[in-house]
């Protein structure tokens, strides 16, 4: 497990404060502290977080590498098997002999981390606050098997977008948490941390740093969290942005999940849709597994190349887009971005913490939740299903914008910052204006 060290002395601060400078400052960041850090509550302390893996942790990590066992070829020339005995070879070889967790560490620490206790657990968070004034509040959430290392590449261009090909008027402050059993927050050792309850805990958050408006955005476990700040809609919330949409009519939804024929009176749009759910629904047995069994994975604690392909094996087009990767292709994803998340999951003991989030769950993943907000869609051509603009528009009666974009999968922001970015710009500008 790693050693996490978090500094509230004041002496200890202002160490931490001057030792991260330098690379905050490529962020444009005017201050390190929120804007309520003082005068709280000890249980609402905001306390200064930096990464540190002791180098046991790391020897210990390549001494299971270097112990691994490995299969024999799968019996197919294809991904119908899962994650291919030549691309877990990959995965080991570049972890043993190329990765070094050092650089996402540095990486990580080069930002400002907190963690503040929120409903008895503590939470981790990374905070950016732009230089830029009236720069609009955004808490983004990621999803599984997901982490904060999925938002590193968007912190610099959404805080500070005149270095980014953006104006001053498209500056965000942004608020990243790790959500409960995930990296460096807490890990629930009750029942009941399920999407609603991280959402009140999300808008906990943005009331402790003081913020009077804000935004949410989210995709995969994030988009499920973030639909439901919607629906509580908080006061403070001006709006919300998710790349994943809660969109899909019921009827159709229970259809798909169940790999009926298609219902009729759908559009040639919508039947495409429809096949790509039915097709996602066939091969998503590792979220039944972790919905039903989450302690069962006991092995993703013990063996981290039994931890890398679990993660690796999401979904088709991202496994494939990874594959490639660690065949040298230039893709969304480089292999050391992949290792960044795996790693993190690997030294924080979090497989299965992680994992109990689908236990914990009583959502319908993909169906309409009622929210009501200002709503601003983008659909990404490799996620799981392309979201009509029809079903958008009636699971979203506020909807404020929707985009097609031409290159992205599941991990937007992780594999295309650029474009995932102009999306928040450009979804977020409307309520930006009328908040």
């Amino acid at each position: 497990m790693a050693e996490i060290k978090s500094e509230i002395v004041d002496a200890d601060r202002r160490r931490l404060l001057a030792a991260t400078a330098s690379g905050i400052a490529a962020f444009g960041v005017t201050s390190l502290l929120p804007l309520n850090a003082s005068a709280t509550p000890d249980s609402e302390a905001i306390r200064p977080f930096q990464v540190s893996i002791p180098d046991s942790d790391l020897a210990d990590l390549r001494d299971r590498l270097a112990r691994t066992r490995l299969p024999e070829k799968e019996t197919v020339d294809d991904f119908t098997q899962g994650v291919p005995l030549k691309t877990t070879r990959q995965v080991l070889d570049h972890w043993q002999n190329r990765y070094d967790w050092r650089k996402a560490e540095a990486r990580l620490n080069a930002v400002p981390n907190f963690i503040t206790e929120i409903d008895g657990l503590d939470i981790h968070f990374i905070h950016v606050r732009s230089k830029h004034e009236n720069a609009l509040p955004l808490i983004v959430t990621h999803g599984w098997p997901g982490s904060i290392i999925e938002q590193l590449k968007i912190i610099g261009p959404l805080t500070d977008p005149t270095a980014h090909g953006g104006t001053a008027e498209d500056a965000f402050d942004i608020v990243i948490p790790s959500m409960p059993g995930y990296g460096f927050s807490g890990k629930p050792d009750g029942t009941g941390w399920g999407p609603e309850r991280i959402a009140v805990a999300w808008i906990t958050l943005m009331r402790r740093l003081g913020y009077k408006q804000f935004v949410a955005q989210g995709g995969d476990w994030g988009a499920v969290v973030t639909d439901m700040i919607g629906v509580q809609a908080p006061p403070e919330l001006l709006g919300i942005h998710t790349n994943m949409p809660g969109a899909i009519p019921i009827e159709i939804n229970n259809a798909s999940f169940v790999g009926a024929p298609a219902p009729s009176g759908l559009s040639a749009e919508e039947k495409a849709s429809y096949d790509q759910l039915v097709f996602f629904y066939k091969n998503v047995y590792y979220a039944f597994l972790m919905g039903t069994r989450p302690q069962t994975l006991t092995g993703l604690s013990d063996s981290p190349i039994a931890l890398a392909t679990y993660m690796l094996d999401h979904d088709r087009a991202s496994l494939e887009m990874i594959a490639r990767s660690f065949d040298g292709k230039d893709e969304g994803l480089s292999p050391d971005d992949v290792l960044d998340n795996v790693t993190l999951f690997w030294l924080t003991n979090t497989g299965v913490s992680a994992a109990r989030l689908y236990w914990e769950n009583k959502l319908a993943f993909f169906a309409p939740k009622g929210v009501t907000v200002p709503v601003a869609v983008s659909v990404f051509p490799d996620e799981l299903y392309q979201t009509p603009r029809a079903w958008a528009e009636k699971a979203y009666p506020n909807l404020v914008h929707y985009n097609k974009l031409p290159r992205g999968g599941h991990f937007a922001a992780w594999e295309q910052p650029k474009f995932f970015t102009d999306e928040l710009r450009a979804g977020f500008r409307g309520v930006r204006k009328s908040g």
